[in-house]
C-alpha cells in the first residue's frame, strides 16, 4: 500500500545556517513544521510506492535508513556527483543528490550489458540521474527519489523513462534547481564517519494536521 509523500519545508534560522558546513551554507534544512504541505503530483506509473520524508538535515555521522536503498531523509553534507558508476557510492552522499532532485539508479552487478549500457546512457546525458550498483536489490534496477521508489526487471521497461522524466530536477523537490553533475564528489570510498558515531535513524513523523 502506497503511503503518502509528505514533506513540510520551514524557514532555517541563524544557528540552524551555522550548523551547516561552509560550502553547504546557501543550502535549506527542515523539520517539518507543525502542519504537513499538501502531497504533491504523482504520475500515473504503475508500481511507484510513495515515502514519507520528515527532515533533510545534514550530518557527519552514519544514518541508518528505512529503505534500502533509501528516498530522501538526513544525509551528509557533500552530495555524490551525478552521473555513471561501477562502484558503490555511499548512502549519505546519494540522499543528498536526491535532495538536489537527482533520480539514483542503482542496479545489479549482474545486470545484463544491454541494460546496464541503457541506465549509462540514461546517467550521461542527463545531469539528474545518478547510476551506482547496490547489494541487495529486491529487483534488478531499483529508481529511487526523494520520497519516492520504482523496482523494475529491466531497463526496456518504459517506467525507467518515465520516472525519471517525472521527478528528475521536479519543482516540488526539496532543493528544486540545485546542482547535482557539476559539481559535489565522484569519490565512491565510504565515508570516514566520527570514531564512535551511532547511525542516526530517521525520525518518525511529528504530529501535524495536513493543510486542506
Amino acid at each position: 500500500m502506497h503511503r503518502a509523500l509528505i514533506i513540510g519545508i520551514a524557514a532555517v534560522g541563524v544557528a540552524a545556517g551555522a550548523a551547516l558546513a561552509p560550502a553547504q551554507a546557501q543550502e535549506s534544512t527542515f523539520d517539518l513544521p507543525g502542519q504537513a504541505t499538501p502531497a504533491p503530483a504523482r504520475p500515473d506509473i504503475e508500481g511507484v510506492t510513495y515515502i514519507d520524508v520528515w527532515t533533510n538535515r545534514h550530518t557527519e555521522g552514519p544514518v541508518k535508513y528505512d529503505e534500502s536503498p533509501p528516498a530522501g531523509g538526513p544525509h551528509n553534507p557533500v552530495w555524490q556527483a551525478c552521473g555513471f558508476y561501477d562502484t558503490a557510492v555511499p548512502n549519505e552522499r546519494g540522499v543528498h543528490s536526491q535532495e538536489h532532485g537527482a533520480v539514483w539508479i542503482t542496479y545489479r552487478n549482474d545486470l545484463p550489458e544491454a541494460d546496464l549500457n541503457a541506465v549509462k546512457d540514461l546517467a550521461e546525458t542527463d545531469p539528474y540521474v545518478l547510476a551506482s550498483p547496490y547489494e541487495g536489490l529486491e529487483h534488478p534496477l531499483v529508481l529511487s527519489a526523494w520520497g519516492a521508489q520504482l523496482g523494475l526487471d529491466s531497463a526496456s521497461d518504459p517506467r525507467l523513462k518515465e520516472f525519471v522524466g517525472f521527478f528528475a530536477n521536479r519543482e516540488d523537490g526539496p532543493e528544486f534547481g540545485a546542482p547535482c553533475a557539476d559539481s559535489g564528489t565522484d569519490e565512491t570510498t565510504p565515508i570516514e564517519f566520527p570514531t564512535g558515531a551511532t547511525p542516526m535513524a530517521q525520525p518518525d513523523a511529528p504530529e501535524a494536521t495536513p493543510v486542506p
